[in-house]
C-alpha cells in the first residue's frame, strides 16, 4: 500500500469517526452542511478571540502576579523611609519593658 493510499484511508477513518461521534451519519447532506458551517464559525470565532485577546490577558495576569510577588514600589519606598522610625520605637519599647521587668524582680 502506498503512502498516498494509507493517508487517504486514515483521513477516511477520521471522517467516519467524526460523523459517528456527532451523529452526522443520520442527517441529510443539507443538515450536515449547516451543522459543519456552525461548527466552523464557532471555532473560527474562538481562534480569532484567542489571537486578539489572549496576549493582552496573559500580560495582565503576569503583571498581577508580579505585583503580588514583589509589591508596589511606593509601598517599598514608604517602608524603607519609615523603618528607622520603627526601629527606634521598637528599641525604646524593648528598653522600657526591660526596665519594668527589672523593677518587678527587685
Amino acid at each position: 500500500m502506498s503512502m498516498f493510499a494509507s493517508t487517504f484511508r486514515w483521513l477516511q477513518r477520521k471522517r467516519y469517526q467524526y460523523e459517528v461521534t456527532f451523529s452526522l451519519y443520520m442527517l441529510t447532506p443539507t443538515e450536515k452542511f449547516i451543522f459543519n458551517s456552525f461548527l466552523f464559525l464557532f471555532f473560527s470565532m474562538v481562534i480569532i478571540a484567542m489571537t486578539l485577546y489572549l496576549p493582552q490577558h496573559i500580560t495582565f495576569l503576569t503583571n498581577r502576579a508580579w505585583f503580588y510577588y514583589n509589591g508596589d514600589e511606593s509601598a517599598k519606598s514608604a517602608l524603607t523611609s519609615v523603618s528607622p522610625v520603627i526601629e527606634a520605637v521598637a528599641k525604646e519599647t524593648i528598653a522600657k519593658a526591660a526596665v519594668a521587668g527589672v523593677g518587678k524582680e527587685l
